[in-house]
């Protein structure tokens, strides 16, 4: 086993076909099927299921994908401290966003990462937070930021903040202008737009509308953040999301947003990381960043609708 297996190894699972790892890694695909298959000789296992829609690991697969990455990592970490032959942080660090924190997260997060750690490469991955489960759970990334504040087996929890929810729009509300919130059951029979069923929002949405006896009307399945919020500039419907969903837009383009209340919703956010991963110089000065800056980011008012948690 060579660190080229590995590397092309790495490249199918993330890719899941032979044919764009092939594209992306500049090689053929008859070689590296040849690759492949001297690398499950060689191991003596199956490392790939091989279907019409594509590949995907065994289980022996999934292990030797997960600590292929690490290793990978090791090497190129290792690479950089010789080539400049200091030994400073260094490395690369993954982390994922759900879309509505990377608004506001995202560019701030690099731009202090290059002023204090200059040689450590940042890799984020923005998405809808099942996404960014997924990604963890399957070691794809260092760290995630996830709406919960509970530890599961495997994924340590560092809790960061609540963050409140709101209305955005005003399809089917009969609020004055002047008015700032928006109590729970004035949307009862609004029409609303939200994320398909078993995405974390849309359940605490429905559990909240279940408990206060509260007429539900969602009238489309709506898997993209910046689809919901033109929906709801557009009048058709209204969508329920954190102030930040709209940190992209200019604020005089702003659809009308009103807090919930009596009661009001709110969703914890933490900062999640694998244990079965290795914890890294890099990682941990990531780590340690990213809670501070928020607090930056909430102080100064440029993060807004939040509730820092207390560090525990």
């Amino acid at each position: 086993m060579d660190v080229r297996h590995l590397k092309y190894f790495v490249a199918i699972v993330e890719c899941g076909s032979l044919s764009k790892a092939a594209g992306q890694l500049f090689v053929s695909q008859p070689s590296l099927s040849q690759h492949i298959a001297n690398l499950e000789s060689e191991l003596d296992t199956a490392l790939l299921l091989r279907s019409p829609l594509g590949v995907r690991p065994t289980e022996a697969g999934t292990l030797l994908y997960r600590d292929a990455q690490q290793i990978l990592r090791q090497m190129d970490d290792l690479r950089r401290q010789v080539t400049t032959g200091v030994r400073t942080v260094s490395g690369s660090v993954t982390i994922g966003l759900p879309t509505t924190i990377a608004a506001v997260l995202a560019a701030p997060l690099l731009e202090r990462t290059l002023a204090l750690y200059p040689d450590i490469r940042l890799h984020i991955i923005e998405s809808m937070s099942g996404y960014i489960s997924e990604l963890l759970a399957n070691s794809r990334v260092d760290l995630a930021v996830l709406f919960r504040d509970t530890e599961t087996r495997g994924v340590s929890v560092q809790a960061l903040f609540d963050e409140d929810l709101y209305v955005i729009g005003s399809a089917g509300l009969d609020l004055s202008s002047e008015q700032l919130d928006c109590p729970l059951h004035e949307l009862a029979g609004v029409p609303l737009v939200t994320p398909g069923s078993g995405v974390g929002l849309r359940l605490l949405i429905e559990r909240t509308f279940a408990k206060e006896d509260v007429g539900l009307n969602i009238i489309a399945d709506i898997d993209s953040l910046p689809t919901m919020i033109e929906i709801a500039c557009r009048g058709i419907a209204c969508t329920i999301l954190p102030a930040s969903s709209l940190m992209t837009k200019a604020r005089d383009s702003w659809p009308l947003v009103r807090k919930i209340s009596k009661p009001g919703m709110s969703r914890p956010a933490s900062l999640c990381w694998s244990t079965s991963l290795p914890t890294t110089a890099a990682n941990l000065a990531i780590r340690h960043l990213i809670p501070s800056l928020i607090t930056e980011l909430q102080t100064s008012g440029e993060w807004v609708g939040i509730t820092l948690r207390e560090a525990s």
